[in-house]
């Protein structure tokens, strides 16, 4: 539980452990969020002068991140996941039966500054929700009993640190694992395979490291094993399991080509996808093989420095990968000559997130490592030559490292032979929503929807929404394609929507998650998700006509055009992909044909009818009987002069 006072010693002590670097303010102010509840005027004005910071840079920082404050927010955060998996399952419901047992309203603290509950993003725990996250740790499958436990807790003020156990104990679900779910490498094994390369006489790579030898003054010999990791990487077709696929080994190549120096290598585990959760396995169940992944393109790119960017969603997980990294250390595997290689120096910070989902992009990403608001830079350049703190950085996710430090252990030839041409390796897939057995699948690149349906025991299947809300929904006539970059590349987001679910909602769900997402840097993506947002409600609310289908069209086009990030860009596709397969539950919504307003003034008036308690005629208002509006008049140039409608 936050205490409620926080002395300018422990502030001190606070700077202390982050060196008053202006770089770590993210993590500054995330823990004085943890250990005070919320960030004071005061503490922004003493971080000011500490940090030689502008004041209205902090009070942005602090506004940009959801997790973070600057009014008391209760001694306890109750924060419900929103996604469409979780109301699915019964979230609404659960999150009024809390309220009422805690005597307070949905977005507000309580009177007596106990407690507040709200609702949140995506938590990661789509396959064992409803969930919710309590002063930011993760408690899943939620029913009234347990939140009859909750209530319990929180009147008795125990601190969530002192909660029993049982109830943050999250399943990993694995259901089905392939060669990485289910490979048995050992701590340094790939590493040692990296380091034993050699320059094979008349090869490329040998003729590279003569060249670079005598540009860099380096011994050729000491070039030949990283040269040759990176080799590998390029030969094993890997590509990037974020979702855009780019080739891993160019992007390596690219960074170690680029003139400056330092380089960084920073693992992005900022998952916030709705329906995606194979990171927040991966990171319990194969914690290893991530940071070897990383200490291998250390190696190739020459790099010393990493972070694993971890969503504020997983701060649970905290304390345990900093535990597995001291091991590493301990083992030589991390830190100053790394299994004996004198010039092998390489490092990992851990950096915590504060809830924004913008920061899966990896240039917002990049500016939140540093310090500042997560919004998405201009590129180019990009990161691979300007990235964290302007230097080359090489950003990757976490499901990436994972199969590179397989690809380094049996070779590129290995990993190429596994999945299809263009698709090199396995898939891991976030499987959720409609189906007997949620949880992680693996697969070789290739599968077919249908095959992941049957194992996932999925019946009646109405749609899928691959790859999340930024993906594609695809119907029944289509589970025959494949999970490929060919055809449905995917992050890993796998969500299951049988015939009992309204395809409207589900899509009006997404559409309210990119509204409340949107970073608000560009006009386009700020106002126009806002705009979807209110059209899908005014079809909701019974208001819709054909006019507003067609403006969703409409909204698209402008911000493909110009919205500043991905965000914007897909921001439309749920909304699209439904109308286009599922049209029938957006018409049978629609009020008319015609243009109409979203505010209905003669609804409007109906607390005032039964006030009067009139209900005649001329109690309703009726376009047929208003009186037009007066013409404008003209400006100055004689065109009419708008009038906006309300």
């Amino acid at each position: 539980m936050p205490r409620l006072d926080l002395s300018p010693t422990d502030l001190e002590s606070i700077l202390l452990r982050y060196g008053s670097d202006p770089t770590n303010l993210l993590q500054i102010l995330r823990e004085i969020q943890e250990f005070h509840g919320w960030i004071p005027p005061a503490v922004i004005d003493s971080l000011s002068q500490s940090l030689s910071l502008p004041r209205g840079h902090i009070e942005g920082v602090v506004g940009f991140y959801s997790f973070l404050h600057a009014e008391p927010i209760g001694q306890f955060r109750l924060l419900f996941s929103d996604n469409i998996t979780d109301r699915m399952l019964g979230n609404q419901d659960l999150l009024e039966y809390l309220c009422n047992k805690l005597w307070l309203e949905r977005g507000h603290v309580s009177e007596d500054g106990l407690a507040s509950v709200d609702t949140t993003s995506c938590t990661g725990l789509c396959d064992q929700g409803p969930a919710l996250l309590a002063n930011g740790y993760a408690i899943p499958r939620l029913t009234r009993q347990r939140l009859d436990q909750i209530v319990e807790l929180v009147l008795q003020k125990v601190p969530v640190t002192q909660w029993p156990s049982e109830m943050f104990l999250i399943e990993d679900n694995i259901r089905r694992s392939d060669i990485l779910l289910g490979n048995n490498m050992q701590p340094g094994d790939a590493l040692r395979a990296a380091i034993a390369q050699v320059c094979v006489p008349g090869s490329a790579v040998e003729a590279a490291a003569n060249q670079r030898s005598w540009r860099e003054g380096i011994p050729s010999v000491e070039l030949c094993a990283p040269l040759s990791t990176l080799e590998e990487i390029k030969r094993s077709n890997l590509r990037g399991r974020g979702g855009a696929g780019f080739t891993t080994g160019l992007k390596w190549e690219a960074c170690r080509n680029a003139a400056d120096e330092p380089r960084y290598v920073v693992c992005n585990a900022d998952e916030g996808e709705p329906g995606t959760f194979k990171d927040r396995v991966l990171l319990t169940a194969q914690a290893n093989l991530l940071f070897e992944g990383m200490t291998i393109c250390a190696y190739a790119i020459k790099a010393k420095h990493g972070f694993l960017y971890l969503r504020g969603e997983y701060r649970y997980l905290l304390e345990t990968l900093n535990a597995v990294l001291e091991a590493r250390r301990s083992a030589n595997l991390l830190g100053n000559g790394i299994l004996g290689q004198a010039e092998f120096d390489f490092d990992i910070k851990i950096h915590l997130g504060a809830g924004a989902y913008v920061c899966g992009e990896e240039s917002a990403l990049i500016e939140s490592l540093e310090g500042k608001r997560g919004i998405p830079r201009n590129r180019p350049p990009y990161p691979v030559t300007h990235g964290y703190l302007q230097k080359p950085t090489t950003v990757n996710n976490v499901e990436t490292f994972c199969a590179a430090a397989l690809v380094a252990l049996n070779g590129g030839d290995w990993y190429r032979r596994i999945g299809t041409t263009k698709s090199a390796g396995t898939k891991i897939l976030s499987v959720s929503g409609d189906c007997a057995r949620p949880g992680i699948y693996e697969y070789p690149f290739g599968v077919t929807v249908r095959q992941v349906l049957a194992d996932c025991g999925a019946e009646n299947t109405l749609a899928v929404q691959i790859s999340g809300p930024s993906g594609v929904c695809i119907g029944a006539d289509e589970f025959d394609r494949r999970i490929a970059f060919e055809d449905l590349a995917t992050a890993g987001a796998f969500m299951v929507f049988d015939e009992s679910r309204d395809m409207f909602e589900v899509a009006r769900n997404f559409a309210h998650f990119f509204a409340h997402e949107s970073c608000g840097f560009c006009t386009p993506c700020r106002v126009g998700t806002a705009m979807l947002k209110a059209t899908m409600d005014k079809i909701a609310a019974g208001h819709g006509t054909q006019y507003d289908l067609a403006e969703i069209d409409q909204l698209n086009r402008i911000l493909l055009q110009s919205a500043h990030c991905g965000l914007g860009h897909t921001a439309c596709n749920p909304t699209l992909d439904t109308l286009k397969r599922f049209r029938p539950t957006y018409e049978r919504r629609l009020k008319s044909l015609d243009f109409e307003p979203a505010f209905d003034l003669d609804g409007a008036l109906a607390t005032a009818r039964r006030m009067t308690g009139r209900d005649d005629a001329g109690a309703h208002l009726s376009m047929e009987t208003a009186e037009p509006l007066a013409a404008p008049p003209p400006d100055e140039s004689g065109v009419l002069l708008a009038r906006t409608e309300s």
